[in-house]
Parts: C-alpha cells; structure tokens; sequence
C-alpha cells in the first residue's frame, strides 16, 4: 500500500466517522471529536463544491450532533439512512427487531462489560469492554437471526451488528455518484473497519482512491495510519486546493 495521492477539484470526498475521523473509544458516546476537524470538513466541502459526504454506522442525527454546527451529506448505518446534498432524507423502513434487541438485552444482563446499542433499523452489540466474549456474542447474534433473511450480522471493530440485509457502505457511495454534486468526479473513500470494505470496491474500480486506516488486510490501495494522519492529510488537502492557481510562465519565442 502507499501514501494517498493529493486530490484535485474534480474529487468527490467520502468519509467514514469512528476509526478514520475520531479515534475509537470504550464506548460509542465517549469519543473526542477534535475542535479543529468540523472547520476543516466545511472548508473542504466548500472547496470540492459541496462534494463531501460522511458516510458511517452512525445514525445521522448523531453524526450531526458530533459534528455541529455542520449537515453534510450523510449515510447513517451503512446506508439504511441517507441524507442528499439537498437535504433529503431517505431511509429504509426499519424491520422488526423485538426478538434481537431481547437476546442482546439478555447478554448484556448477564454477562459485565456488554453494551447494546439500538439504532433506527439496527441492535449492535459491543464487546470492546469485555473482548473474550467476541465468540459468545457472535453466536447468540447469528442465532436469533437464523430464519430471517431479511437481516444479516455484520461484524466490526469489537461490535456485531444485525442489520437489514443488502445494505452497505458501497451500495450508499454508489447512489451519491449518480447525483450532483457527486456525479463525475474522481471518488475517494477513507475507512477503517470491515465494514468499509465495500466502498473501497466502489470507488476502486471506477479510477478512485480508497484509503484504509489503521492496520489489516483490505482491498483499498492506500493507506494512512491513524485519524490523526487522515486528520493532518485532510489539512494538506484543504491548502493546496485553496492556493491560488499558478500558470506556467511562457518562454519568449
């Protein structure tokens, strides 16, 4: 892997939130969003036009409150929310959760360190607090969804989430680039986890960038360590897009 390259006007921005733009915490409330990001996120998204999504597991009213006063184009649990460049909302009718919100309730009271987190069409279950029980975790998940192809359990950095099935980051990237202002431009896509995977093989194939932070085997072509390198990446970015055109000076003929 290497160092991502410099972006031009032409780009269109796309950003996972906890692991590539905040460090990842204990728990999902706990994490520090550092005062310089949300000026630099609206500096880009005025220098590329407007073309600057977050696209997260995070339901978007919660992106919104973290990033304050900012409402940027947003996908919010995978996609199974969306928010255009408009404004507009869409999202996936939530389904039934009674039955996985039970069963992740019921580990949780029982065993110490287990957090459930229920989203609008989502339960997740984080385990970061007491990781050896990755395995118990995982199958009492994928045990309450046998039967039900509607959701699928997908597994991140110390969580496992049931979710509607079909949806992920890629497929919401995909619908921003058949819309203005995303439409035509060269898509990159910052992401840490698993679960951004899938954009890496959207924007990819279509002469993008991906960029995979952290460690891990992944599809993306590049790769920066930290969010405090995305962090000091998205800095680079902003002044040299802001400089002022330079032009090649003729020679006397």
């Amino acid at each position: 892997m290497q160092q991502p390259p410099r972006l031009t006007h032409d780009a269109a921005l796309f950003l996972d939130f906890d692991g590539t733009l905040v460090d990842l915490a204990e728990t999902p409330e706990a994490i520090h969003v550092p005062a310089a990001l949300i000026p630099l996120l609206g500096d880009l998204a005025d220098l590329l036009g407007g073309a600057l999504a977050v696209v997260s597991g995070r339901q978007i009213d919660v992106i919104d409150r973290f990033l304050a006063p900012l409402r940027l184009p947003a996908a919010g649990e995978h996609g199974v929310q969306r928010r255009d460049a408009e404004g507009h909302m869409q999202e996936q009718r939530p389904p039934d959760l009674t039955l996985v919100l039970d069963a992740a309730n019921e580990l949780a009271d029982v065993h110490e360190g287990l957090l459930v987190e229920r989203k609008h069409a989502a339960i997740a279950l984080h385990y970061r607090l007491a990781p050896q029980l990755e395995a118990v975790c995982r199958d009492a998940m994928q045990r309450v969804i046998e039967g039900q192809p509607q959701l699928e359990l997908m597994h991140g950095k110390f969580v496992f989430e049931v979710k509607p099935a079909g949806i992920n980051k890629g497929i919401a990237i995909d619908a921003f680039l058949k819309e203005p202002p995303f439409a035509g431009r060269v898509p990159v896509f910052a992401g840490d986890d698993t679960t951004d995977e899938s954009g890496f093989a959207i924007v990819q194939p279509r002469g993008g960038v991906g960029i995979k932070v952290g460690s891990g085997p992944s599809l993306a072509l590049h790769r920066l360590d930290s969010p405090r390198a995305i962090f000091e990446w998205l800095v680079v970015t902003r002044d040299l897009l802001a400089a002022p055109a330079t032009t090649t000076p003729r020679r006397p003929a």
